[in-house]
């Protein structure tokens, strides 16, 4: 089984459960998990997890995101995006400082109230099930942040914008929002996702060029492995004598560490078997005076 996480280019017309679907049939692999869906529309980036690293999946849905999107004035939309249907239209402003103004209001933290057309439940159903038998439900907003709103470009109607925010961030009720407060509407044109914690656009390949490293054996080239997804913990591995308490998750004792090492007890630590194997995140319980495992990525041998 393939373990680690692979930075896909998701391309328009595929929803991330598709990109999961086809990496089954090019890895001959079932256990993959994506990392926070992408509109069928939006494009870039879509870290996706394999093997053990389907255990990250959390932690990557989490990761401060980046975006590249350009907002249309002048209208709204039942999806608040272009693929929609015209609700309302109006004159755009073409102001450049007020349009500026209006976006600089946006960066911090407000309350987004998401979607009808989500994948968020309700009782049980997502919310574009409802939306497409022409139900409506309350919402409750939810608070996100925009850690940056760069302008890119305006050209109005259009705005091209570059967003960086947290998770749960709804980009096409962004551009809906700005719309409602400039008093013109707006909607969502385009969507690419630029980066996703450390991965970036640059570097993601389509499944196109993946079917081809792996047919051509390159394809460990494109994979991160699990334990560098933690790259900035210290590597600590253990003495041959404690190899049975790692397999087993058990906590451990500094003097389990090998070659005397003695790390920053504030900080979690990648924790290796004696001869080089992850193990998993351990953190130091100030309380019992003990490293812990936070996170397992070894079973048992």
């Amino acid at each position: 089984m393939i373990h680690g996480v692979l930075n896909v280019y998701k391309e328009a017309g595929f929803t991330s459960h598709d990109v999961v679907a086809k990496l089954r049939g090019i890895l001959k692999q079932k256990k993959i998990g994506h990392t926070g869906t992408l509109d069928p529309d939006a494009v870039g980036v879509l870290p996706v997890c394999l093997g053990k690293g389907t255990r990250l999946c959390d932690l990557l849905t989490d990761e401060t995101k980046t975006y590249e999107t350009v907002l249309l004035l002048g209208q709204s939309t039942d999806t608040q995006d272009t693929s929609g249907t015209v609700l309302e239209t109006a004159e755009p402003e073409t102001d450049p400082e007020k349009i500026r103004a209006c976006i600089a209001g946006f960066e911090g933290e407000y309350m987004q109230t998401p979607p009808m057309y989500s994948a968020l439940k309700v009782n049980g159903r997502k919310l574009y099930e409802l939306a497409r038998e022409g139900i409506e439900v309350e919402r409750k907003p939810r608070r996100v942040q925009f850690h940056s709103i760069r302008i890119l470009e305006i050209a109005p109607p259009r705005v091209k914008m570059e967003v960086t925010c947290s998770k749960g961030t709804y980009i096409r009720t962004l551009c809906h929002d700005i719309g409602e407060s400039l008093g013109c509407h707006g909607c969502m044109e385009h969507l690419t996702r630029t980066r996703v914690g450390r991965f970036q656009i640059a570097d993601s390949k389509t499944l196109n060029e993946i079917e081809t490293a792996v047919r051509e054996g390159t394809f460990a080239q494109l994979l991160t492995p699990v334990d560098q997804m933690f790259s900035d913990h210290p590597y600590i591995a253990v003495r041959p004598e404690a190899d049975g308490l790692v397999f087993n998750g058990n906590p451990l004792e500094e003097s389990s560490f090998a070659g005397g090492a003695r790390p920053d007890r504030t900080t979690k630590i990648r924790l290796y078997s004696s001869d080089g194997l992850f193990v998993g995140i351990y953190q130091y319980d100030e309380k019992r005076k003990i490293w812990k495992p936070e996170k397992m990525f070894l079973e048992r041998p």
